[in-house]
């Protein structure tokens, strides 16, 4: 469905879209938190879904008999749309197009012909549009992960990067804002060591230019979210048996800081990556380590209990934490918080009601100018909450006894990572395995082969053949023993690959001598 409207104007601050038992309305944002005319409310549970434009400045949703499109600017009902069976609303970049998801087909511009695709990703942004396909591994040959520019697909030469790899039955691939890498995180479903509930995973790093690296991470264990900044610079994993390590990487994938360990299983940069919130979430009990990023300093460590949605304001200041079902059906409600650590609005649903969906009105970058960080809590008229202290058990033996500080793990503290000019400082694992590897490099190129045989022709085109598929297999074991000297994990066929190097060296010589 077409439809022609363009406004670049929006209201200043951020409205809070909220969807639940009580129906479809809308919120004022910071500081006045009142419910907003824009949109005169929905009561009913019939509204199943709802969207804003990319710039914020048109509101569509349906409620269960007609598609509406309002403007939030002039508070204008703009459409209508016969359309009660809708489950999925997207605006075209230009707001000129609204697409309800219904069955429906399309004519296909063009098509990407490769074997066994399993997933792909395209990347955000304006064109020229890239993808990045999965293709996973069968009968020993390895998974990979390729990049695409649309719509050069064809052809030797089409793929801009290419990374293959192991243990791989299913991958996650995150784009960074500017279509310039991807991390791709490939998991198995198994632990084959039975280190791991979760299975194996290891983290890759694909770039558009052709650069590609395995992300070590100095700690074992699942990988619980990892997130690019804004600025495509860096990104922040955060993993490792509980408690977890979140480390920030660049783009050579060496580490620049170390959290440290902590009960953490999410991150979250704000809108203009200058601000990381490290949480956890699900299972753990909300506690959120707030850090400025720029000098990587420590803000507030508020507790966000129950949560089960977290989201940035566009201004990036405040903080949206939610209660939603079904996740969790009881104790619903959401909070917005500035990042200082203050709960400036708290909104809890009744108990017989649930709260579905909740989540801020979009803006485009640049509307709100990055400001100062604070570290001074900014001043709430909501009363806090003092969390409820709980006593470890204690047998009836030793409850007349002095305590003992005792704990399962030692925290690790934060640690910056970054070399400091003239510094002694050793480098990071990542780096000191790229320094090897360099190494062994250059060290092979100074020593001269020992099984280097000078070029001459037996006089027999059958035996030449012979002497040129030995000199290639024994090259290919020259450079397996370089990679194994600079630190690589070579597989169990390249290892035997490598033990038959003597019998290799001796049929040569037999060849050359005519024996």
């Amino acid at each position: 469905m077409g439809f022609s409207f363009r406004d670049k104007m929006a209201p200043s601050t951020p409205l809070l879209t909220v969807r639940g038992s009580e129906g479809l309305y809308m919120v004022n944002g910071p500081p006045h938190f009142t419910e907003s005319t824009v949109l005169p409310r929905e009561s009913g549970k019939n509204c199943k879904v709802y969207t804003f434009s990319k710039d914020g400045t048109l509101f569509a949703w349906n409620n269960g008999e007609k598609v509406n499109i309002i403007n939030v600017t002039n508070k204008g009902l703009l459409h209508s749309f016969d359309l009660p069976k809708a489950v999925c609303l997207e605006f075209s970049p230009n707001n000129t197009v609204l697409a309800a998801w219904q069955p429906y087909t399309d004519t296909i511009a063009n098509k990407l012909h490769l074997q066994k695709v399993n997933d792909f990703n395209l990347s955000p942004g304006s064109q020229p549009y890239k993808v990045a396909v999965y293709v996973p591994g069968s009968k020993g040959a390895p998974s990979f992960v390729r990049l695409y520019q649309y719509p050069n697909f064809s052809g030797p030469h089409a793929a801009l990067a290419n990374k293959s790899f192991f243990k791989a039955d299913k991958v996650t691939m995150l784009w960074n804002k500017k279509a310039t890498a991807v991390l791709v995180i490939a998991s198995t479903e198994v632990d084959k060591t039975g280190a791991s509930y979760y299975g194996e995973q290891t983290l890759h790093y694909i770039a558009t230019n052709g650069e590609s690296a395995v992300v070590q991470l100095p700690k074992n264990g699942p990988i619980y979210d990892v997130v690019w900044n804004s600025s495509s610079t860096e990104f922040c994993a955060v993993y490792g048996f509980m408690p977890a390590k979140a480390t920030v990487f660049n783009l050579k994938c060496d580490p620049v800081f170390d959290f440290g360990t902590g009960p953490r299983n999410a991150a979250y940069y704000s809108p203009h990556g200058h601000i990381l919130v490290l949480a956890g979430f699900g299972n753990l009990r909300g506690q959120m380590e707030v850090w400025d990023v720029k000098n990587y300093k420590l803000i507030s460590k508020p507790v966000a209990s129950d949560s089960t949605y977290f989201a940035w304001c566009p201004d990036g200041e405040h903080i949206l934490t939610a209660t939603c079902a079904p996740r969790l059906r009881v104790n619903n409600g959401f909070k917005i918080w500035h990042y200082t650590g203050s709960v400036l609005h708290k909104y809890d649903v009744p108990s017989n009601g649930e709260l579905w969906q909740v989540s801020w009105q979009p803006f485009l970058d640049g509307v709100f100018p990055a400001k100062t960080i604070k570290y001074q809590a900014v001043p709430s008229e909501v009363p806090s909450e003092e969390p409820k202290v709980t006593t470890a058990y204690r047998p009836p033996a030793l409850r007349n006894k002095p305590v003992t500080n005792s704990k399962l793990h030692e925290d690790e503290p934060p640690q910056n990572m970054k070399p400091h000019p003239g510094s002694d400082k050793p480098l990071s694992k990542t780096a000191l395995k790229n320094q090897r590897k360099h190494e062994a490099k250059k060290a092979a190129k100074q020593s001269a082969p020992r099984n280097t045989i000078t070029q001459s022709a037996s006089g027999d085109p059958e035996v030449d053949k012979k002497i040129k598929n030995l000199k290639k297999k024994l090259k290919a074991i020259e450079q397996l023993k370089e990679q194994a000297a600079a630190g690589k994990q070579l597989e169990k066929n390249q290892l035997e690959k490598i033990q038959k190097e003597t019998a290799l060296l001796q049929e040569l010589e037999d060849l050359e001598l005519g024996v």
